[in-house]
């Protein structure tokens, strides 16, 4: 039995749901969210709350009953407050600018990376050291914030390079010239 799969969704105020059929539409006032569900899934609206169940028991049903209902939980959020993934850009002469709605990194290569966001994700830069990156769907967030942590991924000695805000890098010790005896 899937415990996430039981839990109902409750809606908070201003959002609202639109099934038809296996493809839910959700509106809120932070934008809207549409996703197609597998069509053995039963989703649906009650007492202000949505409700997934499955029509059986077998392990594929299983696998996709708490799935879907945790992708809905996130559509049902990302509209009403939105996600945000938080980078800190560690190391000298390291440093991100926003040129338009496009990202500027420049991090120690002989050109400057541009990124430009997907539609319906923002980038902002409180400084040249911080990004971050909002939106409804929480998949493009994690995607977007993904890829300018790519560019140059924290290295393990001095910890220099783009980390999560709240990502811990292990360190670890480089040669010293007293190891050989």
């Amino acid at each position: 039995m899937s415990r996430i799969g039981k839990k109902p969704i409750a809606l908070p105020s201003g959002v609202t749901v639109n099934i038809n059929g296996n493809t839910v539409e959700v509106q809120g006032p932070k934008g809207k969210l549409v996703k197609t569900f597998d069509p053995d899934m039963k989703i649906e609206l009650k007492d202000n709350e949505i409700l997934v169940t499955r029509p059986n028991d077998s392990i594929r049903m299983k696998t996709f009953h708490g799935t879907t209902r945790a992708l809905l939980h996130n559509m049902v959020v990302g509209v009403s407050e939105g996600f945000e993934k938080k980078l800190e850009i560690v190391g000298i002469g390291y440093r991100a600018a926003l040129r338009g709605t496009n990202l500027v990194l420049n991090m120690g290569y002989s050109h400057e990376v541009v990124i430009t966001p997907f539609e319906g994700v923002t980038i902002t830069v409180p400084d040249n050291t911080h990004v971050i990156v909002s939106g409804a769907d929480k998949e493009r967030v994690g995607q977007l914030a993904s890829e300018i942590r790519a560019v140059r991924k924290p290295e393990p000695y001095l910890g220099k390079g783009i980390k999560y805000a709240d990502e811990v890098i292990l360190r670890k010790e480089g040669k010293r010239a007293s190891a050989k005896k």
